[in-house]
């Protein structure tokens, strides 16, 4: 019987702590075009673990599959931060964000406009 309990508990515990090593999530990103994809998908590609990235250039979600054993959601954000892109929780800097080309200013109303005046 002892053993039996013992079984349990490990399989429990381990079933409880197991992290997804496929783990789905969308991430709302701020960008204008096809440079942004570009520059966004490639910044979360580049965290440790992440195996899918695609991001809407008219609904602004990345969507991943990433490993939880080998990255977080915080670290995948980061990593897109520092390519100059904000993200609901995290900030890019202003330096990464003013070296980004200058149509894909998304901060600025003038190149918010421009952009939406060429999907009509």
């Amino acid at each position: 019987m002892k053993k039996i309990v013992l079984a349990l508990t490990l399989l429990v515990g381990t079933v409880t702590f197991a992290q997804n090593k496929n783990a789905k999530a969308t991430v709302e990103v701020d960008g204008v075009c096809n440079m942004c994809k570009e520059r966004i998908e490639k910044a979360a590609i580049k965290a440790k673990g992440v195996k899918v990235a695609n991001w809407d250039v008219n609904t602004h979600e990345l969507k991943l599959i990433f490993d939880e054993r080998k990255t977080t959601l915080k670290s995948i954000q980061q990593s897109v931060a520092e390519s100059g892109h904000d993200t609901k929780e995290v900030k890019a800097t202003d330096a990464a964000y003013h070296s980004l080309h200058t149509c894909c200013l998304y901060r600025d109303d003038t190149v918010r406009d421009d952009h939406k005046e060429n999907k009509q």
